[in-house]
């Protein structure tokens, strides 16, 4: 019974420190992000603040998402700082209670914090990546056709000719660009036109320019209010393909996996990312011994310092060690499997030996 109220309030306490973490993460995001946002597309024709505030509030989740491991981070530190300076930790210690007691309430709490950023905020970060998507892409489509494409991202062959196409921004689907440039080249590799538009979409069998410019070796240029640029993709192929994982649902990640493979597309970005947001909750739980383990020896009044520093460092190298394997899975180079799940199992590892060691020698 004693332990069941104990576990309760060590439990209590965390919810409190989570809840005002989060928030306090989230007004602190939402300001950067909206700065941000104004100084990249402030320029655009038909920007206004609203758009500003909207485009900001639907990218708030996938921000927020990101930060998750570090909300876990600090706010085990915090929470085990602020009993441990109450000397509530040393009146459970010296009442027999062990570390892996007391610790079972933080832990229950970094795992429902991870369950509910995969179930419920890794759905409307999804949700949010697309709506904003989507409002960037209405924006720069008024924008003109004058400026950097990104090139190159698509290469496809028709016929006796390859073609590079690049685009400033492109829809949800992928079927439809704006700001394009196409480059045509011959069987050589030499440019044998380049058409310029302000938009493309991929029709049946061909791309579809609007308000093209095409420029030849030698001559003077062209200007079409539209033209064809012939293609064997199709839109369900450019749908699969063009799709980024992070604007993809947790729960609709298998079956756009099963969709891929159909296509003949690698599904490792996807299943990258879905093995990522099911061991999310067992990463919040090792960023939760990390803290434990430089939270945990007492000292009144000189702790501060050094505890936040040596946290904060091993928070961010076990974070940067985890986006890295990441990009190594979605690239194909590390099993999607292993890169998910083997920076969790071993920073528990070492997490739970720094405790052993620390508490039974």
């Amino acid at each position: 019974m004693i332990f069941g109220i104990l576990g309760r309030y060590f439990f209590k306490r965390y919810a409190i420190i989570a809840f005002w973490f989060i928030v306090g993460t989230a007004s602190l995001v939402f300001f950067v992000d909206f700065s941000e946002v104004s100084g990249r597309m402030s320029a655009l024709p038909g920007y206004t603040v609203t758009t500003g505030i909207l485009m900001t509030a639907v990218r708030l989740p996938t921000i927020l998402q990101q930060t998750l491991p570090f909300i876990a981070l600090f706010v085990g530190m915090t929470a085990l700082l602020t009993l441990n300076r109450r000397y509530e930790l040393v009146v459970t210690r010296a009442a027999g209670v062990s570390v892996w007691q007391f610790m079972g309430p933080l832990l229950a709490g970094a795992i429902l914090l991870g369950i509910g950023g995969t179930a419920v905020l890794n759905p409307l970060a999804a949700w949010g990546s697309r709506k904003a998507l989507d409002f960037e892409t209405m924006l720069r489509s008024t924008a003109s056709a004058e400026g950097p494409s990104i090139l190159p991202w698509l290469r496809q062959s028709s016929g006796a000719e390859d073609t590079i196409i690049g685009a400033r921004t492109i829809g949800e689907t992928g079927t439809e660009m704006f700001g394009v440039t196409v480059i045509h080249l011959d069987k050589d590799g030499s440019i044998t036109l380049r058409q310029d538009a302000d938009s493309a979409k991929l029709e049946d069998g061909y791309w579809l320019l609007k308000t093209v410019s095409e420029v030849r070796p030698g001559e003077q240029q062209l200007k079409l209010p539209e033209a064809k640029v012939r293609t064997n993709l199709k839109q369900e192929f450019m749908s699969e393909r063009m799709t980024q994982p992070e604007t993809i649902g947790f729960f609709d990640l298998p079956r756009k996996i099963e969709v891929a493979r159909s296509l003949g597309i690698s599904p490792k970005a996807l299943q990258t990312q879905f093995h990522s947001l099911i061991s999310l909750p067992l990463l919040l739980v090792a960023m939760t011994m990390i803290a434990a383990s430089v939270c945990l020896k007492f000292s009144r009044f000189n702790q501060s310092r050094p505890v936040i520093l040596g946290g904060i460092l091993s928070g961010f190298v076990l974070y940067v060690v985890t986006v890295l394997i990441k990009a190594f899975g979605s690239s194909g180079v590390v099993p999607p499997f292993v890169a998910a799940w083997l920076p969790v199992v071993v920073a528990m590892a070492l997490g739970s030996t720094i405790l052993l060691h620390q508490e039974d020698g």
